[in-house]
């Protein structure tokens, strides 16, 4: 059987694609190799890009993963297996692996989460916010946390997007693993300030807590009290953070009493629709019952 075109330039091509050391393409990558090279490969006239992505597929090492999320569908093109991490870190420019995703870079969970959490932050705006009122906490914390619907599966994973706070990628990290691959992802520090933030993207508040006990000896309650407060939330988070580092029962007195320099003007919950719920003097906190 005669070869085709394809396959008399199969070797260039896959030269090509095989060199980029990230090994990672977007359509608009094959695209735009497509018609600078179609030449010098000599591919038919009437070959279009789709097809010759069919045909990366088919003959050469090329493997699409194609993330459907509700709004818009994403295309990333490997040569050869990569890390799941690493095509997840490609969808959305600047952005960084957070919550459970960092516990689990981290070891700050034993779980093997099948949820991956990469946020890309917002523009950065003036608050608009009014002054903090009880009324309004208490009427927040009744309700079920907002969280994203940009949810895509793809393989065994979950893939959630997250257009989260603006913070100049406050504490973001280059991680490298095992392979050495590049990660961006929120450092220790700020990694246990986001899961207390939103538990719901971090196993919930029992994996918080294990998270916490297992952060001792890795991060620095003073880098992270400075952190906190650089972030400026609206919503008084050092109250749990202060009750996370007590209840963990690892950490010093020391470090537990920078949270207790904050003001506790409010009373606040460590999560949303609690039931029966037992009070924190110290932290003027709401927890659950059974926690």
């Amino acid at each position: 059987m005669a070869k085709t075109r394809f396959d008399i330039a199969k070797k260039d091509i896959a030269s090509y694609f095989g060199s980029n050391p990230s090994k990672i393409y977007t359509f608009n990558d094959v695209s735009e190799a497509f018609k600078k090279n179609r030449q010098f490969w000599r591919l038919p006239v009437g070959l279009t890009v789709h097809r010759f992505i069919d045909l990366l597929k088919a003959k050469t090492k090329v493997k699409e993963f194609r993330f459907e999320f509700p709004t818009i569908a994403l295309s990333r093109y490997t040569w050869g297996e990569m890390p799941i991490l690493s095509i997840v870190l490609t969808l959305k420019p600047e952005a960084y692996f957070s919550h459970y995703t960092a516990m689990y870079i981290h070891e700050l969970t034993e779980q093997m989460p099948r949820s991956i959490f990469l946020n890309f932050e917002q523009q950065q705006h003036l608050s608009s916010g009014g002054p903090l009122e009880q009324g309004n906490i208490d009427k927040a914390f009744s309700r079920p946390p907002r969280v994203t619907n940009t949810i895509a599966n793809i393989a065994d994973y979950t893939v959630y997007l997250l257009n989260g706070k603006y913070t100049g990628r406050l504490g973001v990290i280059d991680y490298h693993d095992s392979a050495k691959n590049t990660l961006y992802v929120t450092n220790t520090e700020r990694t246990l300030i986001d899961i207390t933030v939103r538990p719901t993207y971090s196993g919930g508040i029992s994996e918080v807590l294990k998270a916490y006990e297992r952060a001792a000896g890795k991060v620095s309650i003073n880098k992270l009290s400075a952190m906190l407060a650089d972030l400026n939330y609206i919503y008084p988070y050092h109250q749990a953070i202060g009750f996370y580092l007590e209840r963990a029962g690892v950490y010093k007195k020391a470090q537990i009493d920078l949270m207790d320099q904050f003001e506790k003007k409010y009373d606040f919950y460590l999560t949303h629709q609690m039931k029966g719920a037992e009070y924190s003097k110290k932290w003027k906190l709401y927890y659950p019952k059974d926690f």
